[in-house]
């Protein structure tokens, strides 16, 4: 879904709302700040071989990485009859095994030079991808050859990534509350186009799937001929040109070419319907509406792209002002606009807040889509949306990656490589008359599909589901049946070696310049490219580790509701403002410090920093804005106690470090926030935003001394209320008791599973060889854990350790979300892998490659603004100083495996893990008592996260 479910609320304005658009002094304000935004058109060379296949390279020398991907025209539209999500199961088969390469060499080849590697599935197209450095471009684009003409679909891979699958079907559509959402809206979204099957597929229909199937499926649509090769990065183009000749002139198109264009439509619909779903474990019920629209290279689809965005994108958008905000009906809006190649659908939709009710919802919902059907939007609101349009291209262009990703997606649903750019010179053309007229056109008042998705509980005693599509499902296109000997893996002998890498691309650490001004504020500048965008980031020190534990949340809280209104400006004013620059805000606390940021257009920073400064001097924390944020903060946790990952991420830090600072839950719990007073943020905002506690990052694609004048001419007049805080102390605490705990979710789709064990601090001597060790233990695809929980078991859709780094000592842990029912045995690997990590010396050739996938990681994270901003940011929280980001690479290259293995030994043991599994536990709680029998069982409805115990009292 292209719009996140909004996590804040906007304010009550003070003034008044012109033409029901942005307040009439942000439109002035706004409009005399905006620059002028200049997006980068992609530039690209293209051509095709004899063979169909189309080759599309972007050059760009300031970086030292490449980013090669195929991108198949075989998208889960083409499913055949009976198998829907076979294109998902193909994004995992096609990656694992092919003649010359065994099972997951693919990862081996990519993480352990230093690179990352992935794939994804949509309607149109199935895609795989990998950034690495750019000495090993030969290297990916033999891996990308290799798999298009001699891919190994045998059993192994075939029932190994099938039971994959159906984990990450559990994970993100039945354990999450909101997760059977995505079947309705595909469900309504069409009629009589293959579309309305899930892309990612049925358990039931994945159970019915054999290997002759997928060889049938791979030999009907996979090819050269329905392929577009895109390299984006550091490359000579002649020498790119040569290789693609070699590796992939001879691969042969399809012999049986089955077709891939899909001529059905579906009509308008001519009356409206309703639906009802119910799921379990919903807290908050949905409201929404869908209407059809036409396919991406329509010429409407830019005026209502536009429309989008005024209905749903950001805290001043009309659904989010109106629902959100002034009746305080929803907790948070989204708008799923589905740009697919033949048609799509358009749903805005709520999850209504607590005490509200679905028909106000919807009786709401159905009045503004009224109103920008029978009203013109404003001039401001227009400006905004194409503001917003921009800057997100520009966020999306920032690197050689997003560049070829904007380029492919694009190409895909049009055939057209420059549809992106058109559709950027199509939306500044737009008018308000454009907008009403295809407001009139698709979101008509008699094709819509209202729709509700309910708590399993409300369902009336004896009713059927009631979310069916009344058109019956209609016959798809089955594909026959291959004819090809299938490919197997050479003897190890046999098989070709890929090719040696190139010359090393020289890599450029980041130029970071540090100054402080007169009023103690620190302030740190760094320059990460050419294109026009740029981010600041303000970071006070000491975050929710200075909550007092009755007040959990404070910190986060005054953070959050310090953007809801100020002396100068209220809540809808800042929100309108910003996203009239094309910026965006962001705030909240960590263990270790809280933060304000805005990212915007180069061009709008300095305006974008008058808000952010406006906001750290003079923010008011108005009673009706923390009410407002407090019943939203309480309905997002209602819904984050109903999710098995998010309610193992919430009793963690409670668990393990006990009644410490750093074991407060940073975003506050339901007594905590209800006790929360606006006094409170007042005195927490006095006390600890000081100028000489805090410190201003600015990063991204300006002059480094450009920033440093902005930063003074900015900040340079604020002055703290007295003396400048002293940092808490002791923030970890105490050593807790190693427990295993059990939260029951009746129901629950999936189970989490959470392993952790105290580590040290980001200061420490030995934390570079621990973030090693850990890498080791369950860092990317190539950790211990995913590859025991993953690959070799199929447990999981993915299994992970994670090592955040804190001022003080931190934990190691290790998680993953697995069916109910080997939940125990994902619990007995977990330990069992923490003690294996802390007992085996770690081999040269092992730790030489982690220590690549680390470092290359990196280097591609600090060369965008957000990236560098926010590792800048970090060190600055855990008292490090910000050169430090300049000097990782080095001091990972200089660990060893001694040193490595030596901090795992002290650190990584099964008996200092404290063990959590949240899931339905009938189905797993007598096998984890045999493997640990002092777990602890509290029902979801009994947990307090407030308790030393996590049990409320009886």
């Amino acid at each position: 879904m292209r719009h996140a479910i909004k996590a804040a609320l906007l304010a009550m304005a003070a003034t008044a709302i012109v033409g029901g658009g942005q307040p009439a002094a942000a439109q002035a304000g706004a409009a005399s700040a905006r620059g002028k935004i200049e997006v980068p058109p992609l530039r690209f060379t293209e051509r095709r071989l004899p063979n169909g296949l189309r080759v599309i390279a972007l050059r760009d020398t300031t970086t030292p990485n490449v980013a090669v991907s195929v991108w198949y025209e075989v998208g889960s539209k083409h499913d055949p009859e009976g198998r829907s999500g076979f294109a998902h199961l193909f994004e995992h088969i096609l990656s694992r095994k092919t003649r010359n390469m065994p099972y997951n060499m693919i990862n081996r080849l990519t993480e352990d030079v230093g690179g990352a590697r992935n794939a994804s599935t949509w309607y149109d197209r199935t895609n795989y991808y990998e950034i690495v450095p750019a000495r090993y471009l030969e290297t990916m684009l033999w891996t990308h050859a290799e798999r298009m003409a001699l891919p190994v679909v045998d059993e192994q891979v075939f029932e190994t990534e099938r039971n994959v699958v159906k984990e990450e079907f559990r994970q993100r559509v039945l354990a999450p509350p909101y997760g059977r959402l995505r079947l309705l809206l595909n469900e309504q979204g069409w009629d009589r186009l293959p579309h309305r099957r899930p892309g990612i597929g049925s358990i039931e229909q994945l159970d019915a799937a054999t290997l002759a199937d997928a060889r049938a499926f791979h030999e009907a649509y996979y090819g050269p001929d329905t392929a577009t090769l895109i390299v984006s990065g550091n490359f000579d183009e002649a020498q790119l040109q040569g290789w693609v000749d070699r590796y992939f002139a001879a691969i042969p198109a399809r012999a049986k070419q089955v077709p891939l264009v899909i001529k059905e439509r579906d009509p308008l619909p001519k009356a409206p319907r309703a639906v009802t779903m119910y799921a379990p474990n919903v807290p908050l019920p949905v409201a929404g509406t869908s209407w059809r629209i036409p396919g991406s290279s329509h010429a409407d689809m830019a005026a209502l792209s536009v429309l989008d965005y005024i209905l749903t994108a950001g805290d001043s958008s009309r659904l989010n002002r109106s629902l959100v905000y002034d009746k305080q009906l929803a907790t948070s809006i989204s708008g799923d606009f589905s740009d697919v190649e033949e048609q799509g659908y358009y749903a805005p939709y709520a999850i209504v807040a607590g005490g509200k009710t679905v028909e106000d919802v919807e009786a709401s919902l159905a009045a503004e889509i009224a109103r920008v059907r029978d009203e013109p939007v404003t001039a401001a609101e227009l400006a905004e949306a194409k503001t917003e349009l921009l800057a997100a291209a520009l966020r999306e262009r920032e690197t050689f990656s997003g560049r070829a990703f904007e380029l492919g997606e694009a190409l895909v649903r049009s055939g057209d490589p420059r549809a992106a750019d058109k559709r950027l010179a199509a939306v500044q053309k737009v008018t308000a008359a454009d907008v009403q007229r295809v407001a009139r056109k698709y979101l008509a008042r008699d094709a819509r599909v209202d729709f509700r998705y309910l708590n399993e509980a409300q369902r009336p005693a004896g009713a059927a589901d009631s979310w069916a599509n009344p058109v019956p499902m209609p016959r798809f296109k089955s594909v026959p049946p291959a004819t090809r000997p299938a490919h197997e893996l050479a003897a190890e002998a046999d098989r070709l070696q890929p090719p040696a890498p190139g010359a090393a691309v020289p890599v450029t650490p980041p130029q970071i310049s540090e100054t402080r001004l007169a009023n103690g504020l620190g302030v740190v500048t760094a320059k990460t490219g050419d294109v026009p965008l740029a981010s600041m980031v303000l970071v006070v020190k000491g975050g929710a580790s200075t909550d007092p534990r009755e007040k959990a949340g404070l910190a986060t809280m005054a953070a959050t509701l310090a953007t809801k209104g100020t002396t100068t400006r209220n809540a809808q004013q800042i929100a309108a403002e910003l996203e009239s620059l094309g910026a965006q805000i962001g705030s909240g606390a960590g263990p270790d410090g809280a933060f304000l940021s805005v990212s915007a257009p180069a061009a709008n920073l300095e305006a974008a920093g008058r808000i952010l400064v406006d906001i750290v001097r003079n923010a008011t924390f108005p009673a009706e804005e923390l009410e407002r944020e407090r019943k939203r903060a309480l309905d997002g946790l209602s819904i984050a106690l109903r999710d098995p990952g998010s309610v193992a991420g919430l009793v963690t830090a409670p668990l393990v470090y006990g009644a410490a600072p750093y074991g407060t839950v940073a975003g506050g719990t339901p007594a905590s926030l209800a006790a929360l007073t606006r006094d409170d943020l007042a005195q927490h905002r006095a006390k600890w935003w000081h100028p000489a506690n805090s410190a201003l990052v600015v990063a991204g694609g300006i002059d480094a001394a450009r920033s440093a004048e902005l930063a003074q001419r900015l900040f340079g007049g604020w002055r703290g209320e007295g003396p400048a805080p002293q940092p808490p102390v002791n923030r970890a605490g105490e050593t807790q008791k190693v427990r295993t705990l059990v939260i029951d979710i009746p129901g629950a789709g999936q189970a989490a599973v959470t392993a952790a064990v105290p580590a040290l601090a980001r200061g420490s001597a030995d934390y570079y060889p621990l973030v090693v060790a850990n890498a080791v233990l369950g860092a990317g695809s190539n950790g211990r854990l995913f590859q025991e929980v993953r690959v070799n078991r199929a447990l999981s859709y993915g299994a992970y350790s994670n090592l955040p780094a804190r001022m003080e000592t931190s934990l190691l842990s290790a998680t993953a979300q697995t069916k109910n029912e080997s939940a125990a045995d994902v619990a007995r690997i977990f330990l069992d892998e923490l003690d294996r990590l802390g007992r085996e010396p770690l081999a040269a050739d092992a730790t030489a490659k982690r220590i690549a996938f680390l470092t290359g990681g990196y280097s591609r994270q600090v060369e965008t603004s957000g990236g560098l901003g926010g590792v800048l940011a970090n060190l600055l929280q855990q008292g490090l100083p910000p050169s430090e980001a300049a000097r990782y690479v080095a001091q990972m290259e200089q660990v060893t495996p001694a040193a490595a293995s030596a901090i795992a030994g002290r650190i990584a043991a099964s008996q200092r893990a404290s063990l959590i599994v949240v899931g339905d536990s009938a189905k797993f709680l007598d096998k984890l008592k045999a493997l640990r029998p002092d777990v602890e069982v509290i029902p979801i409805a009994e947990l307090d996260l407030d308790a030393p115990s996590l049990r409320k009292a009886k």
